[in-house]
């Protein structure tokens, strides 16, 4: 991990070149037209996109997460951007073993070899903040050890204070001042949940026990308290398949998968109250028999009564169409703005759009929700005003939309409608 001086020049040197090529295009763009000048500010956006991933994505630690966090709520930039910074989700160069080893042995208060029979010094796993390593331990039972990069708290407020001063600077954040601190606080708290691996042991142990009483087949590993610490993180070694090798299951098998995944986080957000909030696929693995094995428990959202109550009643408004109600829990969850009037034919167009999946036979594997945004958030500028990203909603977003990605890659053929009515009929 580079010094917290080095990082910041980094970002600094990032913030002054954008800052000049935008300065270059306005100047260059002062007698274009409207179509030239928005040819040129998408150019821009793109190039921009394209140097802030490289960017964040050479820095370990909080830059990264953040950065990897900020991808994931588009309507935050402009499209350029939001699609540029999109490749922050892949994994990260791991750590060499050596400065592994010694973050073990420091955590643990001993040598790695008075622990494990064995420690693979290859990390099969490797992420922003830390990678994961496959071992067995003294008495033959093979777990997995999350390991934290050494220095990434140290560096997280100062991290997370330039990627926030970087953004505002260049003047991409469409958001105002008190929206930007509602979500960077939110940022900054899951963030500090994940650095935290005693949170993450005891978020582990809640949801298994959870999930337990209601379905077997959803696998969370089991905790190894005596082995862990705040930045090492020993858990069960449970083996499944990517979710490109499931992709090619027989429907069926498939199927079941899609509606468990539904019904894992369904069942977290009204029932519990509590979700599991990072979607990537590299979280989840899966069993032939249909059984989901789910990792990293490190980012997790808890939800008031009243916020899951209003995201509830918010999707059956939009089931009976009734927009008025709709427009009412999105004021409540903040997401609705006072200004300006929204026409009904705007709401229906997103109804349209985004309820049919969870309400009727669906195929996602060529669905057209994900190719008709784009086009509908172009068409929402006259309304933009109306909206904006809400602290309330940002997780459960996150997590609805990635879910969405991994129901798509699983190639899902099916009707969800039994299993949301059971699901919102246990709550009501």
């Amino acid at each position: 991990m580079a010094g917290a001086g080095s990082r910041f020049l980094k970002l600094a040197g990032m913030t002054a070149s954008i800052a000049t090529k935008a300065v270059t295009t306005s100047v260059k763009s002062r007698n274009a037209t409207d179509e030239e000048k928005q040819a040129a500010r998408s150019a821009l956006y793109t190039e921009v996109g394209v140097q802030i991933a490289e960017t964040l994505g050479q820095m370990k630690g909080a830059v990264m997460k953040v950065g990897q966090m900020v991808s994931q709520y588009q309507d935050l930039f402009p499209p350029e951007i939001a699609q540029a910074v999109a490749k922050l989700q892949r994994a990260a160069p791991p750590m060499p073993f050596a400065q592994i080893k010694q973050q073990v042995e420091r955590e643990l208060k001993r040598p790695l070899t008075e622990v494990f029979e064995h420690f693979e010094e290859t990390a099969f796993a490797s992420a922003s903040i830390g990678q994961v390593h496959r071992a067995t331990l003294k008495d033959g039972r093979r777990v997995v050890v999350k390991v934290q990069y050494p220095g990434v708290e140290e560096n997280c407020e100062s991290d997370l204070k330039q990627v926030r001063l970087a953004l505002k600077l260049m003047g991409l954040m469409k958001v105002d001042k008190a929206s930007q601190d509602a979500l960077f606080a939110e940022m900054r708290d899951s963030l500090y949940d994940e650095l935290d691996y005693t949170k993450e042991a005891h978020n582990l142990q809640v949801f298994k026990t959870f999930h337990a009483t209601l379905d077997p087949k959803i696998i969370i590993p089991t905790v190894y308290p005596e082995f862990s610490s705040r930045r090492v993180l020993t858990l069960s070694e449970e083996q499944g398949e990517s979710i490109e090798t499931a992709s090619t299951w027989p429907l069926e098998v498939r199927n079941e998968l899609g509606e468990r995944l539904i019904n894992f986080i369904a069942h977290e957000m009204y029932i519990l109250n509590s979700f599991h909030c990072d979607p990537h696929p590299g979280n989840f693995a899966f069993r032939a028999d249909g059984s989901l094995v789910v990792y990293d428990f490190g980012a997790t959202k808890e939800l008031t009564p009243e916020t899951a109550k209003a995201m509830r009643d918010l999707f059956s408004a939009a089931r009976r169409r009734d927009i008025l109600t709709l427009e009412q829990h999105l004021r409540q969850l903040g997401v609705r703005t006072q200004d300006g009037e929204v026409p009904a034919a705007f709401y229906q167009k997103w109804i349209d759009l985004t309820i049919p999946p969870l309400t009727s036979r669906y195929d996602f594997a060529s669905g057209e929700v994900h190719k008709r945004i784009p086009g509908l958030v172009r068409d929402s500028w006259p309304y933009a005003d109306a909206f904006k990203p809400s602290s309330q909603t940002m997780m459960s977003n996150r997590a609805v939309s990635g879910h969405y990605w991994n129901l798509v890659a699983l190639k899902v053929d099916t009707d969800f409608t039994p299993q949301i009515d059971q699901i919102f009929g246990a709550v009501a």
